[in-house]
């Protein structure tokens, strides 16, 4: 086995997991230093294997905890997970008092809307800071949630590390690309069973002049 796969430094890894280092970003910083030449997504699948194994040896909870819905505390009306949700992504300072009486109220009754509202804020920062140095910590602690949309969100990031990290950081995109496939698209659907590549060319490509 050659130090390009994590298991070359299981027993390392063993040990420091089973004292305490459960972060991928941590233990990766430490088998770099002793050697390591593979990706962080490899550690990322090793360790998803060891979460998933304590969760089996856990066994399933033995009985389901049902939560009653969270209220607004001025109305008395139950917040919807529609509200929930868009309230859970918009910063304190765009909240208007109603909005953050309402996120305060989520906060206090609903643990998973804490965790996911931070989570999300510190996202939020991330992408702003146009810095990705704190996204492998982020995606440690996303995973860490046990919630399954931000788990499944969080492993895709890992999978593409490598491209969120440029998007983030880089001042470029495939924006106008992307633009100029949808306008094609748009124009392909307006003009079905109309007309022929002929006028699908006119439409689509500037006109060239010619004297």
């Amino acid at each position: 086995m050659k130090p390009t796969s994590p298991w070359y430094f299981e027993e390392f890894l063993s040990q420091s997991w089973k004292g305490g280092i459960r972060t991928g970003s941590a233990l990766f910083r430490l088998i770099r230093e002793r050697g390591y030449e593979g990706s962080p997504t490899h550690l990322q699948r090793l360790l998803a294997g060891w979460r998933r194994a304590e969760k089996q040896a856990k066994g399933p909870a033995l009985e389901l905890q049902i939560l009653e819905p969270v209220r607004d505390p001025e109305t008395g009306h139950a917040i919807s997970p529609v509200i929930a949700a868009a309230l859970c992504i918009k910063p304190r300072g765009k909240l208007t008092p109603d909005q953050a009486r309402k996120v305060d109220a989520l906060k206090a009754g609903s643990p998973a809307f804490a965790t996911m509202r931070c989570l999300v804020m510190r996202f939020n920062g991330i992408l702003r800071g146009r810095e990705a140095d704190p996204l492998p910590a982020w995606i440690d602690d996303a995973i860490e949630t046990d919630l399954a949309p931000i788990v499944r969100f969080a492993r895709t990031l890992n999978r593409d590390f490598d491209a969120v990290k440029n998007a983030i950081e880089m001042p470029w995109s495939n924006g106008q690309a992307e633009g100029q496939i949808n306008r094609l698209k748009t124009l392909k659907r307006a003009m079905y069973g109309r007309a022929g590549p002929e006028l699908l060319r006119a439409r689509m490509l500037p006109l060239r002049h010619t004297d």
